[in-house]
Parts: structure tokens; C-alpha cells; sequence
């Protein structure tokens, strides 16, 4: 056991001596000074030095994460939150062509998301949530090919959902909520094999849900579709049942019109489905009252025939960013 601990601390130690002896690619170094120069006092009181990896006894900069690639350390993550940053996306960013993990979300960000991002070839995880972005979706984060989670909700994003989105092999969470997109939802996105979660809610989005999902074979792997709150038209159609992963479906607040058809009872994973305030009408099939997990039918604000109830308690349905976490 002794051995073993000694050979763990010499691994340790020569990592960090590794590490200690690297330098970080000037390219980093200049696009962090870039940014750095660029951003609000509450960044940068805490970034100390010249070099964003550490230098000597100053630690790496908050939110800069750095690995060691032959003699040299780059920047693998930026992760820089929460923290007021005002102004335009840093185009400098664009420069640091290791990045897997950028999350800008919850600042002050406006203006357009440049073209550029489409340099990031290792991003994974792209978080630009709650700020002030404005502009259409660069198609070019079509480019991303190791892209996994993508969130650019709550902003003020316009013009149409980029098909380019449907170029990324390894999406699995998309998050375009809460911005002004117009248009169809591309049916291109049902080609996406690992898409867990798409959620265009609040939005100006048109269309129906058979154009959406007019390939064979669509969203095979899609457990949540959130298309609340838009303009969406049409009925359901009974092929939504062969998307069998599907686990949340939110249509409220649209203008779906028809029957609910007998073959939304045997998605066999349906938790929650939510019909509110749209214009169904006739019965809700029987099947779904014996629905093994269906946890939840809101159908207020409709004009189904007297006697059809809904299921569940009727809270609000709340998913937190933990549940999605990386």
C-alpha cells in the first residue's frame, strides 16, 4: 500500500513540476490580456500577472483552466460568470483554439455572437445564456463538431433557427428559449442522433409539429420537447409516438387545433404533457388515464368536450440547470 501512495505523490509531483517548468502558448497568453483588457474591474482584480496559467507563485486566473500539450500549457477552459461583464462578445476569445468548455452566461453581453466561433474546433460546451445578445445565430457554430450542450437562451436573439445546428454530430442539449427567433424549427434538427433536449419555448416560431418531424427516423434520442409559447399551428399528428424516448412535451400556449390522437398514450415514457391553452378539442383518449408514468396533463384553456379532466397537481414545471449538468 506504501508503494502504491509513494508512486501516486511522485506522479503528482512530476505533473506539477511538468506544469511548473511549461509555458503557456503566447497566442493564450495574448488573447487572455486581450479579453482582460476588454472586460469590467470585477474580472480583473482577480486576475493577477501576466499569465492566465500561472506564473511562479500567482495561481491561474479565475476561471481559466489550462492542461499541458508537449512543452507548452493552453487554455482548455474559460469559465467566467455572474459577473456584470458589459459590452460587446470578446472577438479575442475566438483566438483560443483549445477552449472545450465557454461560459459567459449570466452577464451583460450585447451585440452579435461574431462568426469567428466557428474557429473553436474542440468546444463542447458552449454557455452564453442570460445576457443581451442580439443578431441571428452564426450559422458557423454549425462548424462545432464536438459540440455537446449549447445555450443560448434568454437573450435577444433574432431571424431563423440556423439548419446549420444540425451539423453538430454530438449535440445533446439544445437551449434556445426566451429570444425573438421567427420561422420554422428546422426538421433538419431530427437528424441529430444524440439530442436529449430541445427547448425553443418563448419564442415567434411557426409551423407544425408533422413539418418538424417529417424524416424518418427523427429525434431518436429526444426525452424533453419544449415548443411552448409561440404560434405554432395544426394538430398533433400520431407519429409524435414513434419519437418513443419522449418524457416531457410542453405545446402550451400555441394554436394546435384537432383531437389528441389514441397513439399519445403509448409513448411509453410520457411523464409530462402539457395541451393548455391551444384550441383541441373532442376527448382525450382513455389510455392516457392508465398511463403507467404520466404524471401530469395540463389541458386548461382549450375546448375539449365536458368531462375530460386533467392528471396530476398543475404545478409549474421547473428544470434546473443541475439536471442537465455536464
Amino acid at each position: 500500500m506504501a508503494s502504491r501512495c509513494e508512486l501516486l505523490l511522485i506522479c503528482v509531483f512530476s505533473l506539477l513540476f511538468a506544469l511548473a517548468q511549461s509555458k503557456t502558448l503566447k497566442r493564450d497568453v495574448k488573447a487572455l490580456n486581450e479579453i482582460k483588457a476588454s472586460l469590467g474591474w470585477r474580472v480583473v482584480y482577480s486576475w493577477v500577472g501576466d499569465d492566465p496559467c500561472g506564473d511562479g507563485d500567482l495561481p491561474p486566473w479565475s476561471g481559466v483552466t489550462c492542461s499541458t500539450q508537449g512543452d507548452y500549457r493552453v487554455v482548455t477552459e474559460l469559465e467566467v460568470y455572474a459577473v456584470s461583464i458589459v459590452g460587446p462578445f470578446p472577438i479575442a476569445v475566438t483566438n483560443l483554439l483549445d477552449l472545450t468548455r465557454l461560459d459567459l452566461h449570466n452577464n451583460k453581453l450585447t451585440g452579435p455572437i461574431p462568426p469567428q466561433i466557428g474557429r473553436l474546433k474542440r468546444l463542447k460546451v458552449l454557455n452564453l445564456r442570460w445576457n443581451k445578445l442580439q443578431d441571428v445565430i452564426p450559422p458557423e457554430i454549425g462548424e462545432l463538431k464536438r459540440l455537446t450542450h449549447l445555450y443560448l437562451s434568454f437573450n435577444s436573439f433574432k431571424g431563423e433557427i440556423p439548419k446549420e445546428l444540425a451539423a453538430l454530430p454530438e449535440l445533446r442539449y439544445l437551449y434556445l428559449q426566451e429570444n425573438r427567433l421567427i420561422g420554422r424549427i428546422p426538421a433538419e434538427l431530427g437528424t441529430l442522433q444524440n439530442l436529449r433536449h430541445l427547448d425553443v419555448g418563448n419564442n415567434h416560431l411557426v409551423g407544425t409539429i408533422r413539418e418538424l418531424i417529417r424524416f424518418d427516423g427523427s429525434f431518436p434520442s429526444l426525452r424533453n420537447l419544449y415548443l411552448n409559447n409561440n404560434y405554432l399551428s395544426g394538430g398533433i399528428p400520431a407519429q409524435l409516438s414513434n419519437l418513443t424516448n419522449l418524457e416531457i412535451v410542453y405545446l402550451s400556449y400555441n394554436k394546435f387545433i384537432g383531437n389528441i390522437p389514441f397513439a399519445i398514450a403509448h409513448i411509453p415514457k410520457l411523464t409530462y404533457l402539457y395541451l393548455d391553452h391551444n384550441q383541441f378539442s373532442g376527448r382525450i383518449p382513455d389510455a392516457c388515464y392508465k398511463h403507467p408514468f404520466l404524471k401530469e396533463m395540463y389541458i386548461e384553456g382549450n375546448m375539449f368536450k365536458a368531462g375530460v379532466n386533467p392528471i396530476g397537481t398543475h404545478k409549474v414545471l421547473e428544470v434546473s440547470d443541475a439536471d442537465f449538468a455536464v
